[in-house]
């Protein structure tokens, strides 16, 4: 019996091994910010705001995704690689499958990211959430579906986290701008982003000037006191 425990024991370990391996990945997704004050940090830094044209981007992407171009994903090139340029982070918001519906406990998460838009460094800018999809199933569906995230999480952000609507934009890219290519149906590929894209209102709106006195018309008097 010895003998036997002793001959496992090789094996135990290379089983060990062999799962911390496949934790790895997605460990590798998962943001390492552990508070609101290191998201910040993350999304700090935009200098100068970018030409960006959310509704022209989400066209092409339509527009791509309708002729087909690009059919097999390993080959696909990024389609808005200018967002890669931008302050962001990675949010592990999770849905019920082939839904727009956040699962209760990813409202944690929505609360973390709100609490980092409330952030006073962060009051004068403007945000864009990216949603992504994994390359398996339909073309068109999966870039629908992402959409729809996206929306619903600016929803949820709006309505329950009371963040100003101005502030957010949404936008689907589907299956076409995949975080790991090689890997199309890789559970990574399914995330969210969120970028810093510009100003969006004034953090100090400036003061509100003190009303002018007409000066008394000639002839007047003052009453007396």
């Amino acid at each position: 019996m010895r003998r036997a425990s002793r001959s496992l024991a090789p094996i135990g370990l290379l089983v060990v091994a062999l799962l911390g391996c496949a934790v790895l990945p997605a460990r590798a997704q998962t943001p390492a910010a552990s508070s609101s004050e290191d998201w910040v940090k993350r999304l700090a830094g935009l200098e100068t705001a970018p030409d960006l044209d959310v509704a022209a981007l989400r066209q092409q992407v339509t527009e791509r995704v309708k002729s087909r171009a690009d059919a097999q994903p390993i080959k696909r090139p990024l389609v808005a690689p200018q967002l890669l340029k931008l302050p962001q982070l990675v949010a592990d918001i999770q849905f019920d499958a082939d839904a727009a519906v956040v699962r209760p406990e990813s409202y944690r998460v929505l609360g973390r990211i709100a609490d980092t838009l409330t952030h006073p460094s962060m009051l004068g800018y403007k945000f864009l959430i990216v949603g992504h999809t994994v390359s398996t199933g339909r073309r068109d569906i999966n870039l629908s579906l992402s959409q729809r995230r996206a929306d619903v999480i600016r929803e949820v952000l709006v309505n329950t986290f009371k963040i100003n609507p101005k502030r957010l934009l949404s936008l689907g890219l589907g299956e076409e701008q995949l975080l790991d290519a090689t890997r199309p149906a890789a559970p990574a590929n399914q995330r969210v982003h969120l970028m810093t894209v510009g100003s969006a209102i004034e953090a100090n709106p400036p003061a509100v000037a003190p009303a002018t006195v007409a000066p008394a018309k000639a002839g007047t008097q003052k009453p007396k006191r």
